[in-house]
């Protein structure tokens, strides 16, 4: 068999022939693989899911739980057999319960990366690459520009601020699911015992996680009752979604120090855009040291390449020999960044 045979792009999604089942369909199918709880991976709307325990759980707390008419649980490691095709999912390292799909079919073993990086995150289980003959890697951050710092050390650079400045609010920008929880852990890591406020459209995440054995520590809803409840956030960190900082809600607090976490923070002219005072550079995705260290990893004789910045990609790939292909995926982006 050969891959287009086993994998091809649809206006659905992924989809595999023999097994007839779709990855990450963006449009309602019969049957679906999601990799991920982002919601450009993860939509409601299928008849038959198939995912981490932990994927499921987020899917039916972002869109309840008729979110599909049968969802099937399946462990890391774990096979299924659909119609004469494996089906196994390993760690993407990307947020909770998030997976690549191992494909495989009369000896032809094709991995979908989904989402993925390879750092270490107290929040999800660390990418485990898995050798295969077609590796379907995603390439949001896939220039040589965007090497992620340590981040210890951008955690840090919060933390001195919060010191420094013990009168004003700081306004953490950090998407709800994934980055927000990781980011309060590794804020606790690095000592912090302080109550953490959050957005109310964080608090059923920050609970799942919790209920998952992700240890957040105090939480509170950043909400303001009064006039002088406004002091009670000074010199305070709290977490919201992006949107917020467009909204009034943002205004409540006292002169507050605006952060974003995000590898697109490595953009200057990004955080001057956003008009971000401490720009954090914290992803959830791979930087281009971790995507090609990962295709040297796993081997493959062919790279193919979703969402992202696939050209320089695949042009270094195919300096180191490798088929590399464009998939050019439609109705994803970077939700989880």
């Amino acid at each position: 068999m050969r891959p287009h045979e086993l994998l091809i792009p649809r206006p659905e999604g992924l989809y595999c022939p023999p097994g007839d089942f779709y990855i990450d369909p963006v449009r309602p199918v019969d049957r679906a693989v999601i990799t991920h709880g982002h919601s450009d991976h993860a939509r409601a709307g299928h008849h038959h899911v198939l995912a981490t325990p932990e994927t499921l759980a987020i899917m039916a707390v972002r869109y309840g739980e008729g979110f599909c008419a049968q969802a099937q649980s399946l462990s890391y490691g774990d096979p299924v057999t659909q119609r004469g095709v494996t089906v196994q999912l390993a760690p993407a390292g990307h947020v909770l319960g998030s997976a690549q799909a191992v494909v495989e079919h009369q000896g032809l073993r094709i991995v979908v990366s989904g989402d993925y990086k390879r750092r270490r995150d107290p929040t999800c289980t660390l990418f485990e690459p898995v050798p295969c003959d077609v590796f379907i890697s995603e390439a949001t951050f896939a220039l040589p520009v965007f090497t992620h710092p340590d981040d210890r050390d951008e955690v840090g650079k919060l933390l001195r601020s919060v010191a420094a400045n013990p009168e004003r609010t700081h306004l953490v920008g950090a998407y709800a699911l994934g980055k927000a929880q990781r980011l309060i852990a590794l804020i606790r890591e690095a000592g912090y015992g302080e109550t953490i406020f959050i957005h109310g459209a964080m608090e059923r995440l920050c609970r799942l996680y919790e209920a998952h054995g992700v240890a957040l520590g105090p939480l509170s809803p950043a909400t303001i009752a009064d006039r002088g409840a406004k002091r009670d956030f000074a010199g305070k960190i709290v977490i919201a979604p992006p949107s917020a900082f467009a909204d009034r809600w943002a205004q409540r607090f006292p002169d507050p120090v605006d952060c974003f976490a995000s590898g697109w923070m490595r953009v200057k002219q990004r955080a001057k855009q956003r008009g971000v005072e401490l720009p954090l550079i914290v992803s959830d995705h791979a930087d281009w040291d971790e995507l090609t260290r990962t295709a040297l990893d796993v081997a493959p004789q062919e790279l193919w390449i979703t969402h992202g910045r696939d050209d320089a990609l695949a042009h270094w790939a195919k300096g180191q020999g490798l088929t590399a292909r464009p998939l050019r995926l439609i109705g994803y982006d970077d939700e989880g960044e």
